[in-house]
């Protein structure tokens, strides 16, 4: 991120942190209350946490099927979305890039709950091909040492989330805190159930080591047992040159990994090649990082529950 941009997300971030408990008096009276949430797996959290609420209605901003905004710039019909909101609920940890100083002009009003707070993120994985050079012949180390922001992809980090969101609403919304709270806790322990579920599974795999696209399962892999032994892709969107392939078809090879997993918002061919010429299975998982428009409320668990199957399929269990 060029230093302007990053500044203006630390001044929007800021404001975040200050506006999460702070609720102006007016809020709570609100006829209908507007959440926006900015990414899909977002949304679906939030969505549980208000289900049956009266007077709430929760809408997302960028597309469902668009997966993580790595790249992503907010259109006119974002704007007007943001303007009409009254509370924005984000992922944090820095997916939300294209946020930040037109935000808070399009509407000085909107209160903003972070559903990272509070969680101790991983660092972006760095096991992938060699950091490509910037024109100048320099290394771009621009994702270095910066926090993974894919909690959404373990069940575990979905739960805490959920909570973070729950006690935001309860904070801004003291009308519904009742609700938000016993859907928070309810939903939190079905997605607790669930990453129980994937732990008992990763004790049970016959080989642990994997091989994935990019960073978006670093946290479903630690909360399981797993290990990322390597990944195609040091950075979303970047797909390995000819050499770098050999050298992950090396890595791949010495590592031992039983499985390579692609992701359904990226084409499978590469990884699918890498696999073929490392002699291991090539499958997909999804980190719901996107989703139907109308999914139902337990798509989610459906989504994971699928995972757990493909998971124990290719890398076998005892």
């Amino acid at each position: 991120m060029r230093p302007k941009g990053l500044r203006l997300l630390l001044a929007f971030a800021g404001c975040c942190a200050i506006l999460l408990f702070h609720r102006p008096d007016g809020l709570a009276a609100e006829t209908t209350l507007r959440v926006l949430a900015t990414t899909f797996p977002v949304y679906q959290l939030t969505r549980n946490i208000t289900a049956t609420t009266a007077g709430v209605e929760v809408d997302l901003l960028i597309p469902a099927q668009m997966g993580c905004p790595h790249d992503y710039a907010l259109t006119p019909q974002d704007m007007r979305k943001l303007g009409r909101a009254d509370v924005l609920v984000i992922n944090g940890l820095g997916l939300e890039e294209f946020l930040g100083a037109p935000v808070q002009k399009a509407n000085p009003r909107l209160r903003v709950i972070d559903s990272s707070q509070g969680v101790g993120p991983l660092l972006r994985s760095t096991k992938g091909p060699s950091v490509p050079e910037d024109k100048g012949g320099h290394h771009n180390h621009r994702h270095d040492n910066a926090p993974n922001p894919h909690l959404f992809a373990s069940p575990r980090m979905a739960a805490l989330m959920a909570g973070t969101i729950a006690r935001g609403l309860a904070e801004l919304h003291p009308a519904g805190a009742a609700v938000y709270a016993a859907n928070g806790m309810a939903y939190s322990q079905r997605l607790n159930r669930l990453a129980d579920e994937g732990a008992g599974l990763g004790q049970r795999l016959r080989n642990n080591r994997i091989v994935t696209q990019h960073g978006v399962f670093d946290y479903l892999a630690r909360d399981m047992g797993l290990e990322v032994v390597a990944v195609v892709q040091a950075h979303a969107g970047q797909n390995p040159s000819a050499s770098e392939i050999l050298k992950l078809v090396a890595t791949i090879k010495a590592e031992k990994a039983g499985a390579l997993f692609t992701e359904p918002q990226y084409p499978e061919a590469v990884g699918r090649t890498i696999g073929k010429e490392a002699g291991i299975a090539a499958a997909r998982l999804d980190p719901v990082a996107n989703g139907p428009e109308q999914a139902p409320l337990d798509y989610y668990q459906q989504v994971m529950r699928t995972n757990f199957i493909t998971l124990e399929h290719t890398l076998g269990s005892h």
